[in-house]
């Protein structure tokens, strides 16, 4: 052993050269592990999730790489050991070239969503090349004094501990990562401080964020000049990078897009942005594999009205039958819309009628009524929309200024988006996310189109816990009254949204499967005909394939 750390040992620094160039081998075999890290939103449990729901395949073919070649590496040195010393570690190249082809084939791979080598990934990865790099000399080191005729060959082990290995990483860099998040925290809120004449809106909901949050941002436009979080900004890392890149001098208004997956965490948007007003859009069952009880979503969502408290103002969606049990409770200055009539609303929308060239209704603000008309495909569109009217009147803007930013609005981008295709073919694009809620509003729009074939391709409902089984076999039921053909995506929900098809007597012909949305693409490219109608409904991030 003594021998070993010489400087002049030829082994000690082969070993050094080959834990390294392995460390760098193992990095890009983590890829996959550090992606779906990163899509879990750095939450380990959404990385054993996904291990879980993929049966581990990944992993698998780990296994395997490391098996065939600790095999080859086991023959050559059994061959040539005695006489040829180092030939007899030949089988190194063998897991070199496995390694490559591995890499080749991850990073070949289609992905919906790479890796994004953010400041938080890099400092992630270099970590991992450190672990990497001791793992692999160790293994060296213990199989030099142990079993020497396989010593350097040991490397080809450690693919196999790299599941445990990304993991561990991450949990190492949690409070370095909180440390530093904080400290860009502070200086978003410190940057809030500066503006003390800055409108703050909120907007939380289980559904329907994000659609709200564009449509207020148009209306209000009408009067001043609005910054709002871009994409899914909705996380206090988004939120604060909005904050500290986007906001500037000039602007008189900020709109803050607030998600949860947790209790607690509306609450922690709040302290950062510390808005005076508020739209909670929705209160329904998604996310519940993270939230585990619908009580606990109920308890979150309400975050934001009670963080208000009596200075502040909020706005409900009183035909969600949830919210209007509990929209009482709320000591802030608050008032609910509907489109069901409902009476105790104060602002609300009738006589809608959707076309495929958008939405015709009448808009009721207290006793006055507008005529309004909107790109917008649907009712819930409406409903979504509905919903900025009484804040936008409460910011000081006219009727006229309302109607005006409501014939501005355009659909969001992959929420139920109409695109005009070659040879009259119209896709509907709701690909973005899909909820219980959504997916029927989305059926609803799609048995619009009269006398045209209608395609469903969808991968089902995810992110609904102990009901995504239920949920998916009554998405099923649901499309049978309305879809021609129907093509599902992945392996998880095939066969409950099938059997759902099937017992509404969907002709089973008509139910193809494909394993990816390339798949489907094909498939669909095969199949289609002038004039039909495709309804692209949910695609799945990389960590739920």
């Amino acid at each position: 052993m003594i021998e070993f750390w010489s400087v002049e040992n030829v082994d000690l620094w082969i070993g050094l050269g080959l834990a390294v160039i392995n460390a760098v081998l193992l990095c890009f075999e983590g890829y996959k592990f550090m992606q779906i890290i990163q899509l879990s939103g750095y939450h380990i449990r959404g990385y054993f999730d996904w291990l879980k729901n993929t049966r581990a395949k990944y992993f698998v073919r780990l296994v395997m790489l490391a098996l065939l070649s600790s095999a080859a590496m086991i023959v050559t040195n059994a061959i040539f050991n005695a006489h040829l010393d180092y030939l007899a570690y030949i089988g190194l190249i063998v897991y070199f070239a496995l390694s490559i082809f591995f890499i080749k084939n991850v990073y070949s791979a289609p992905k919906k969503t790479p890796l994004k080598m953010t400041n938080r990934m890099t400092r992630s990865m270099i970590l991992l090349f450190v672990v990497n790099f001791i793992v692999s000399f160790g293994l060296i080191i213990l199989s030099s004094m142990f079993i020497d005729i396989y010593r350097f060959g040991a490397v080809a082990l450690t693919p196999i501990v790299l599941p445990v290995i990304v993991p561990f990483v991450h949990w190492i860099m949690k409070p370095i990562e909180n440390m530093i998040n904080k400290k860009y925290i502070y200086q978003a809120r410190k940057k809030l401080k500066d503006y003390p004449k800055l409108i703050k809106i909120g907007i939380t909901g289980s559904y329907g964020k994000t659609s709200v949050k564009n449509f207020l941002y148009t209306i209000l436009s009408e009067k001043y000049n609005v910054c709002v979080t871009p994409m899914n900004y909705n996380t206090p890392m988004g939120i604060t990078k909005t904050v500290i890149q986007f906001l500037s001098p000039g602007h008189q208004v900020l709109i803050a897009e607030m998600g949860a997956r947790q209790l607690g965490d509306i609450k922690e948007l709040c302290e950062i942005v510390e808005p005076k007003y508020g739209i909670v859009t929705s209160i329904a069952e998604q996310h519940l594999a993270t939230f585990k009880t619908v009580e606990n979503i109920v308890k979150t969502k309400s975050e934001l009205p009670e963080y208000l408290g009596e200075s502040g103002f909020c706005v409900f969606n009183i035909d969600d039958s949830t919210i209007s049990s509990i929209y009482k409770k709320f000591k802030c200055e608050k008032t609910c819309v509907s489109i069901l009539n409902n009476s105790n609303a104060s602002v609300w929308a009738d006589n809608i009628v959707t076309t495929t060239d958008g939405t015709d209704f009448s808009l009721h603000i207290e006793k006055e009524k507008i005529d309004c008309h909107t790109k917008l495909l649907g009712k819930h569109n409406i409903s979504n929309l509905v919903m900025c009217v009484p804040l936008a009147l409460k910011l000081g803007l006219s009727v006229e200024q309302i109607k005006k930013g409501i014939e501005k609005l355009n659909s969001v981008e992959h929420r139920l988006q109409m695109i005009k295709a070659e040879n009259d073919v119209t896709i509907l694009d709701d690909a973005y996310n899909a909820s219980i809620e959504g997916s029927t509003q989305a059926l609803e729009v799609l048995s619009m189109f009269k006398d045209r074939r209608k395609i469903i391709i969808t991968p089902g409902l995810v992110e609904l816990g102990k009901i995504e089984r239920l949920a998916n076999y009554e998405f099923g039921e649901r499309m049978a009254s309305v879809a021609d053909l129907v093509v599902i995506v992945n392996k998880q929900h095939y066969l409950s949204i099938r059997q759902g098809l099937l017992d509404k007597n969907f002709d089973e012909n008509k139910i193809l499967q494909a394993q990816t949305f390339q798949d489907a693409q094909k498939i669909i490219s095969e199949l289609i005909m002038k004039g039909d109608i495709i309804l692209w409904e949910n695609d799945l991030p990389d960590n739920y394939t």
